[in-house]
C-alpha cells in the first residue's frame, strides 16, 4: 500500500478522466462533508447531476463553499474530471486566496478502464468520445501541474495504484502547536553576539563551547527553549557566531528560530543572485568570507530551510518576524511569508526613505499571542496582545527577550552602538505601556482581553487605512440614537 502525503489543511484536486474511479476513491479516503463533486453540486442547482448546462451555476457553488471550508480552515477535496488548464488555474487562484496549499491526485488509468467503468454506470454514459476527449487533454497538460502552482501532485497510473493508495496527512510545516514551551522568544540580534551571551546568561541558560572557545549551544538546566525572530545577521560585529550560536541551539533541541528578511536576502546573495548589498549585508559576507566554506554551506541550509512563522502551545502562541495577522496564522503561501518577513506596506517612503507600514498590531484581535521583530522600538510594550521584541541592540538599544507563559520581559543593553540607524528608534505606541517584570498574569493597557470588545473601537471618529483609497475617517455620530419601545 502506497501513501500519499498531503498537509492537514491544504485543497485537494481529483484529477482525472469520467470513470477513472476519483469518487470512488474520495469515499474511501476523505470525510463526508470534505469532498465537494461538482454532480453534486449539479444536482443542487438545477435537480439533475447530469445537466451540463448547469455546469457554470453548480461549479460557482462549489468554489464559494470551497472558499468558506478553507476560510474556516478545512481540508477541502474537489471532485471533478480537472483536466482542462483553466479549470484548474481556478482551483489553484482559490488556494492562494485562502492561503493554503493546492495539491494534485491525479488518477492516470488507462483509457479502457474509464471506459468500463463508463459502461457500467445506471445514473449516466457518456459518450466513449468524450472520455477519450478527457483523457487527452490530461495527457497533455499532467505535466505542467508543477508550473500551474500545485505545491505536491500524487499520480496513480493504474487501478491496482489507486486500490493500494491511502492518505497520510501531515502537519504543516509551521505547525508546532505540540510544543508548548515553556520558551524565552528574543528579538532581533543583528551580529550582536556579546550581548547575545549576556541575555542568555540573564535567561538561565549555560553556554557550551567548541574546541576553539567559541559558543556553539546554550542549554538551560529547567529545559527552557529560545526561540528567535530572525535578523539573526548583518550590521553588528559577529554574524558568523551569532549563527554558529543558534544554529547549534536549533539543531540540538534547545532553540527555534524564524527567518527575518536579512536572512532571506543573505540567502539570495550566498546562492549567486543578484542583491543591493546594502543595509550591513557587505559587513555580513565579508564575515563569512572568513569563514571556512562548508559553514557557508550550513548557513545557506539553515536560513533556506526556516519556516515563515511557527505556531505555538495549541495555537495560543505565534512568532514571526515581522509579525502575523490571525487570518495567515497556520496558513502557508506566498504572502503569508512575505507578511512574515515585511509586514505590510503602503508602497509609500518616509523622510528617510523607508518604507511606511501599515500598523497591524493596532487592529489585532486574535486569541493567539504574537510575538515579532522587525521594526526596532525604544521599549517592548503590549499591544492588543501582540509585542514587538526589537528594541534595537545594534543601534544602541537593548536586545530584549519575553519569557513565555510567564510574560516577563528581559533585556541587556547594548555593549555600543555598532551601526548608526538611518531613521531615530519610534517610541511607544500610544497608550500602551511596557508590562512591568514579574506582573504575571496582569494585562496592561495596551492589552486586550480575548472576546472583550474596546469601546474605542466603536465610539467617535474612526481612521480605517486602505489599500486603494488611503486613510478614511468615518465620523462619530453626534447625538445617540434613542431606541424606541
Amino acid at each position: 500500500m502506497s501513501e500519499l502525503a498531503i498537509p492537514e489543511l491544504c485543497l485537494v484536486v481529483l484529477v482525472g478522466a469520467s470513470g477513472s474511479g476519483k469518487s470512488t476513491f474520495a469515499a474511501k479516503n476523505f470525510g463526508r462533508f470534505e469532498t465537494l463533486s461538482s454532480d453534486t453540486f449539479r444536482g443542487m442547482v438545477s435537480n439533475d447531476e447530469n445537466s451540463q448546462e448547469a455546469s457554470k451555476a453548480a461549479f460557482e457553488a462549489l468554489n464559494f463553499v470551497a472558499g468558506k471550508r478553507l476560510e474556516a480552515g478545512l481540508l477541502t477535496v474537489v471532485d471533478a474530471t480537472s483536466v482542462q488548464t483553466d479549470a484548474r488555474r481556478q482551483l489553484v487562484s482559490l488556494a492562494r486566496a485562502h492561503d493554503v496549499l493546492p495539491v494534485a491526485i491525479v488518477l492516470d488509468v488507462p483509457l479502457a478502464v474509464s471506459l468500463a467503468h463508463n459502461a457500467l454506470r445506471t445514473d449516466r454514459s457518456l459518450e466513449p468520445r468524450v472520455i477519450k476527449r478527457q483523457q487527452d487533454l490530461l495527457r497533455r497538460s499532467a505535466r505542467n501541474l508543477g508550473r500551474e502552482g500545485f505545491r505536491r501532485i500524487h499520480t496513480l497510473g493504474s487501478m491496482a495504484e489507486v486500490d493500494a493508495a491511502s492518505i497520510r496527512r501531515e502537519p504543516l510545516l509551521n505547525d508546532f502547536r505540540h510544543d508548548s514551551g515553556p520558551f524565552d522568544v528574543i528579538g532581533d540580534v543583528h551580529g550582536c553576539l556579546g550581548e547575545l551571551r549576556t541575555l542568555l546568561g540573564r535567561l538561565g541558560y549555560q553556554l557550551e563551547h567548541d574546541s576553539q572557545g567559541r559558543a556553539i549551544d546554550a542549554v538551560h538546566p529547567e529545559g527552557r527553549k529560545a526561540v528567535f525572530l530572525g535578523d539573526l545577521v548583518d550590521r553588528g560585529p559577529e554574524s558568523p557566531g551569532v549563527l554558529r550560536l543558534v544554529m547549534g541551539m536549533v539543531a540540538r533541541g534547545n532553540a527555534r528560530a524564524v527567518p527575518g528578511n536579512h536572512e532571506d536576502k543573505l540567502v539570495k546573495a550566498l546562492d549567486g543572485r543578484k542583491v543591493q548589498v546594502s543595509h550591513g549585508l557587505a559587513q555580513t559576507l565579508s564575515q563569512l568570507a572568513a569563514e571556512p566554506p562548508v559553514f557557508q554551506d550550513e548557513v545557506r541550509e539553515f536560513c533556506r530551510g526556516l519556516v515563515s512563522h511557527l505556531v505555538l502551545d495549541g495555537g495560543q502562541l505565534v512568532v514571526a518576524h515581522a509579525g502575523m495577522v490571525e487570518a495567515y496564522q497556520g496558513r502557508a503561501s506566498a504572502r503569508v511569508r512575505q507578511f512574515a518577513l515585511y509586514g505590510d506596506t503602503t508602497g509609500e517612503t518616509d523622510e528617510y526613505g523607508l518604507p511606511v507600514r501599515y500598523a497591524w498590531a493596532e487592529d489585532y484581535r486574535g486569541p493567539a499571542t504574537v510575538l515579532y521583530g522587525h521594526t526596532p522600538t525604544v521599549d517592548a510594550v503590549w499591544v492588543n496582545g501582540t509585542m514587538c521584541l526589537d528594541t534595537g541592540c545594534v543601534f544602541g538599544g537593548k536586545l530584549s527577550a519575553l519569557r513565555y507563559p510567564e510574560r516577563e520581559v528581559v533585556e541587556v543593553a547594548a555593549e555600543r552602538m555598532w551601526f548608526q540607524p538611518v531613521k531615530p528608534l519610534a517610541p511607544p505606541l500610544v497608550g500602551s505601556h511596557p508590562r512591568p517584570s514579574g506582573t504575571e498574569g496582569s494585562v496592561s493597557a495596551g492589552d486586550r482581553v480575548p472576546g472583550a470588545l474596546k469601546i474605542s473601537d466603536v465610539l467617535g471618529k474612526q481612521l480605517v487605512s486602505t489599500r486603494t483609497h488611503g486613510r478614511i475617517g468615518i465620523r462619530g455620530s453626534r447625538r445617540p440614537e434613542r431606541w424606541r419601545s
